[in-house]
């Protein structure tokens, strides 16, 4: 038998953590001596140790590594731990992956303090013929499903584009919403053709925009917003209906967000 400090050198886990691994019935002294209370651990109790400390290493919760030993000589039931370990661990990848391209790009605005510079005017877009689809979608990044779905449905129409085709997202409402937004994409076409069970083809009306075009990610759009909110203030307009971005240039374009070409329109009028 090996005492408790022993025992923790062995197994390379520190006193307190192994008098822990006791109390939540993780790794539990073979005997405690009932006058002394010290804690004895037979020698081979130590391959456990080793196992619980490389499951923490994997990146297991105690509670769970108590429920994996239970199993550990079943392999199909430790594949299925692995298993769900793994997809944890890619979705951690991804969301990592995300906040690096996020901080990479906050670092080339600070380098870079002419970007935070946007130049917004006013300007009239025309009355325009087009294909357009209004649905709630779960969140903003998830504006790719309503795109899948017009381009679905208008698929086997060979849609003739206007010059130049105007692709465009308004947001429909008048606030933030963390989930289930609601917007409307729309393309200019030429031509007339049939509605969809989605897919609504109209004529949307001439209409008086603040302006703002920009190059680079959609992670500086909220301070192009910003500008154009700032701007109207300065120049006595106010939001006449709800703002849209047109894709000039787009992910359906190029994978490379800094060649993304955005415009911000807020629809207004004199204050």
């Amino acid at each position: 038998m090996l005492k408790i400090g022993e025992f923790s050198k062995l197994s390379r886990i520190s006193v307190r953590m192994l008098r822990h691994y006791d109390e939540i019935g993780l790794l539990k002294p073979a005997r405690i001596d009932r006058f002394t209370d010290y804690r004895y651990y037979r020698e081979d109790q130590l391959p456990t140790a080793g196992r619980i400390s490389a499951l923490k290493e994997l990146g297991f919760s105690l509670s769970d590594i108590i429920k994996i030993l239970e199993v550990y000589d079943d392999r199909e039931q430790m594949e299925k731990f692995f298993s769900a370990r793994q997809k944890e661990l890619e979705a951690l990848s991804r969301e990592t992956e995300y906040r690096l391209t996020l901080l990479d790009a906050a670092r080339k605005r600070l380098r870079k303090e002419e970007a935070m510079h946007y130049k917004v005017s006013i300007k009239t877009i025309p009355e325009r013929y087009a294909a357009t689809i209004r649905m709630t979608i779960p969140r903003y990044e998830d504006e790719g499903i309503i795109w899948g779905r017009l381009a679905e449905e208008t698929c086997r129409m060979n849609l003739v584009e206007d010059e130049p085709c105007l692709c465009a997202v308004t947001y429909l409402d008048g606030e933030y919403k963390e989930e289930n937004v609601e917007m409307m994409a729309w393309k200019t076409v030429k031509g007339r053709y049939p509605d969809t069970e989605h897919v609504k083809f109209r004529t949307l009306p001439e209409v008086t925009v603040a302006s703002c075009t920009y190059q680079g990610s959609y992670t500086q759009i909220t301070d192009v917003y910003a500008a154009v909110i700032a701007w109207m203030e300065a120049n006595g307009y106010e939001p006449a209906e709800p703002m849209f971005n047109i894709y000039h240039v787009s992910p359906h374009e190029t994978q490379n967000p800094d060649k993304f070409v955005t415009e911000i329109c807020y629809p207004v009028r004199k204050k």
